[in-house]
């Protein structure tokens, strides 16, 4: 596991109940007590894009947190400041203009980036949330009624008619959708 992912937000279903949510340890040390309570009750654990994570539950309780636990590793860049170094393509054209740019290239793609973020910022965020909820919808409800049109209701925007649909659907499943369209609005 690499820091970033267990640093996100993670949440854990049994059944229609969220057990739990935190990082991809903690839910994994919840999922493993779930599973001690009741081996048949289906588990599922959801990732911040809000698709299903698989995960190993071999193991003692220390076994399956040490697992998921995040592993120091030295990085490159400035990591005190949050910057990490990774690797960027370009044609050698680029690599030129980008030389010819106050700051260096490194300075010239950060404002790139933070401009294109800016502009796209609202949008993205609203599209990014609505398919994050998509996936956990079709995974947690894909089989209920009233799927289809709370489907259709979640991509026109129209959360009036997406609550009508859920209504009758577990809370938890309700309060997770919401998670992800408020985080989004």
């Amino acid at each position: 596991m690499t820091d970033e992912n267990s640093q996100s937000r993670y949440t854990a279903f049994a059944g229609d109940e969220r057990i739990g949510e935190g990082t991809l340890a903690e839910v994994a040390g919840a999922v493993w007590h779930a599973r001690q309570q009741d081996a048949e009750r289906t588990t599922l654990v959801f990732d911040a894009r809000g698709a299903v994570v698989d995960l190993d539950l071999r193991g003692d309780l220390a076994d399956v947190v040490a697992r998921y636990a995040p592993a120091e590793k030295p990085r490159r860049g400035r990591p005190k400041l949050g910057v990490v170094a990774r690797e960027v393509t370009l044609l050698p054209r680029h690599w030129d203009w980008l030389a010819t740019q106050p700051g260096g290239a490194s300075a010239a793609l950060r404002r790139m980036v933070e401009a294109a973020s800016r502009a796209e910022g609202q949008t993205q965020r609203v599209r990014l949330g609505r398919e994050a909820a998509y996936r956990f919808m079709s995974a947690m409800a894909g089989d209920r009624p009233g799927f289809e049109e709370a489907s259709r209701a979640l991509f026109a925007g129209d959360r009036k008619a997406l609550g009508q649909h859920t209504a009758s659907w577990s809370q938890d499943i309700v309060r997770e959708i919401e998670f992800w369209l408020d985080g989004a609005d």
